[in-house]
């Protein structure tokens, strides 16, 4: 990611997290919009450890709130498993990604670009850690 205020956002937040996330970036593939999300897939998929909860970031998924989500962090660390979040490029993720990814997830339903994805996810990431610790920074009693 490029020097700008996405990375910062993104930045922000992780620096936050305990322990803090480890990123793996694919090259951006060429080609029509099919081949394009193919040869993505693929790569997410080589990189993904093969004992990995994987949530796949999707328009299409769930939308939980931010407690649901932090329980389902928690219930993937109690199995011992490392979530690991699937983010498309422009094209989107490839079916055989969603397929491999044991939740899907939506961050509401409008389209977001994946830089800012990044560091949305990484906000999320630190509230549900702070929902988790009973830290005040979730303030669960607002509306």
């Amino acid at each position: 990611m490029k020097a700008g205020p996405e990375a910062a956002l993104y930045a922000h937040y992780a620096a936050r997290l305990r322990p803090p996330p480890e990123v793996t970036e694919i090259p951006e593939a060429r080609g029509s919009a099919a081949e394009v999300r193919r040869r993505e897939g693929a790569a997410l998929l080589a990189a993904l450890p093969a004992d990995a909860m994987a949530v796949a970031l999707d328009l299409g998924g769930e939308q939980p709130d931010s407690e649901a989500f932090a329980a389902l962090l928690a219930r993937g660390e109690e199995a011992g498993r490392t979530a690991c979040f699937l983010i498309g490029g422009a094209e989107g993720l490839d079916p055989a990604v969603t397929a491999r990814a044991q939740h899907r997830i939506a961050l509401g339903p409008m389209t977001w670009p994946h830089f800012l994805v990044r560091g949305m996810l990484a906000e999320q990431l630190y509230r549900a850690q702070a929902i988790r610790q009973n830290h005040p920074y979730h303030r669960a009693w607002r509306p």
